[in-house]
């Protein structure tokens, strides 16, 4: 910022130099004329070089810098003006003075119409205009971002073994088509037993019509609740290791991707904040932990909406409900049936202000039986806080998570998810980039088997 300013004065100031110096030089017209284009472009340039310094927008104080510069610029043109249209001092002993050749340059002026200063305004505002045209068209325009990860878990489960895991790398890819048309991917290589595996995560193109109105089409992650939606692949972007269980990439309680269309923008609600999304497409595939990448494997397509409120005078709280509504044909088949209707509704409460962090989303899962009416309900819901302490940098952030699914024992569906489960840990951000977390984690699943303590630790970066 303080560079910038400086650069902004530096050329405001050799702007009015160049000019005054060049009044007082009391040059021929046509010279006035060859330095008035390259300093107006040399503003505009510099000018639109500061606008486009960066992604985002402006800052307000920088577009009443911009504002002001710009004012000072057609001030500038103005006095250039007067300076053509008044004859210099002493111009006929600097015209006889001159040689031969140069006294050939007013015949050649009065052969031609004389540009007035409005037309080489309107002509330099034109060369400015494509000169910005061009400095801020580039598509497609491809960002790559990254994030990864190492852990180390150790339990005293029967027959586990402690050690480290490489986790998961992840590459975000963006990318601008046009002003409203856009490109995002997400690609995963996960380490495995016997190598890795590579995974389209999203895959989406989306246009943004205005705020109120964006329709993407691809691979997304449901938005059922929140946290499927807001801490995607990364775990650099949560503040836990891991996810929660009922939303667990490879889980079964709720879809977790979804391939089809969505449409999403903002509800005009003055301060409430409201927002919707809304989508149709392949559902759960044959195993149910994957969505329909390939083919749907019925003719019922899957839908989910939600709806949410963001109050503007309540800034990182977040309110919201989410239904989900699909028919499903599970492998292997159950022996009462093959075609399952399933309803999932959710709701979320979260406040992501750090100081303190609030989280809370619950889920049930409705299915019934197509062929024998059976219905089964699952529940899961967690419940995570965490705050951000004012010592060393604002680096430390203790937290805690409860979390509790319950999966009855008649349901035919998804495997018994039983789990009770608490978690304490600590976030150390050890740059803005890269953080250090610990967590100790005690584990109940069947009412039959014993609780299962362990301790966990992840650094997980981006770049």
């Amino acid at each position: 910022m303080f560079a910038c300013r400086s650069r902004r004065k530096l050329f405001i100031s050799q702007f009015e130099n160049a000019v005054l110096g060049f009044g007082f030089k009391a040059e021929a017209k046509t010279g006035m004329e060859r330095m008035q284009r390259p300093l107006l472009l040399c503003a505009a340039l510099i000018l639109t070089a500061d606008v486009a310094w960066g992604q985002s927008p402006p800052a307000p104080d920088q577009t009443e810098q911009i504002r002001i510069l710009l004012e000072r610029v057609q001030e500038l043109e103005k006095r250039v003006a007067d300076l053509e249209t008044r004859p210099p001092a002493g111009g006929a002993a600097v015209l006889t003075a001159t040689s031969a050749p140069a006294a050939a340059t007013p015949k050649q002026e009065s052969t031609e119409s004389p540009v007035s200063p409005a037309q080489a305004h309107r002509h330099e505002s034109q060369e400015t205009q494509a000169t910005v045209h061009q400095m801020e068209t580039h598509y497609p325009s491809l960002q790559i971002r990254g994030f990864g990860e190492l852990n180390f878990s150790a339990t005293d489960q029967k027959g586990t073994t402690s050690g480290f895991n490489l986790g998961q790398l992840d590459l975000h890819l963006a990318s601008a088509l046009s002003q409203k048309v856009s490109y995002f991917g997400e690609i995963t290589f996960n380490a495995q037993p016997t190598g890795y595996t590579v995974e389209v995560e999203r895959n989406i193109i989306r246009y943004d019509y205005n705020d109120f109105f964006k329709i993407s089409f691809g691979r997304y992650h449901t938005p059922i609740g929140y946290w499927n939606t807001a801490y995607h692949h990364g775990s650099w972007l949560q503040t836990t290791i891991a996810r929660p269980e009922m939303v667990k990439f490879g889980g079964t309680f709720i879809p977790v991707h979804f391939v089809g269309f969505l449409v999403e923008g903002n509800i005009p609600s003055g301060g409430a904040g409201l927002g919707y999304s809304a989508g149709v497409g392949n559902g759960r595939g044959s195993t149910i932990s994957r969505p329909g990448d390939f083919v749907d494997n019925n003719d019922n397509r899957a839908w989910v909406a939600n709806l949410y409120s963001r109050p503007a005078k309540l800034y990182g709280l977040q309110m919201g409900v989410s239904v989900y509504r699909d028919k499903i044909k599970p492998l292997p088949v159950p022996p009462s049936g093959t075609d399952f209707r399933e309803w999932i509704t959710a709701a979320h409460i979260v406040y992501t202000k750090e100081s303190p962090e609030f989280l809370a989303e619950f889920a049930n899962v409705h299915h019934q039986n197509v062929f024998t009416n059976f219905v089964t309900n699952s529940q899961a819901y967690y419940v995570q806080v965490g705050y951000r302490l004012p010592w060393l940098e604002k680096a430390l952030k203790p937290y805690y998570r409860f979390e509790h699914t319950h999966v009855p024992l008649s349901e035919q569906v998804l495997t018994n998810q039983d789990l009770v489960q608490s978690i304490l840990g600590v976030r150390y951000d050890i740059t803005n980039y890269a953080s250090f977390k610990g967590e100790y984690r005690n584990t109940k699943r069947l009412p039959t088997e014993p609780r299962v303590n362990g301790v966990f630790f992840q650094t997980d970066f981006t770049f």
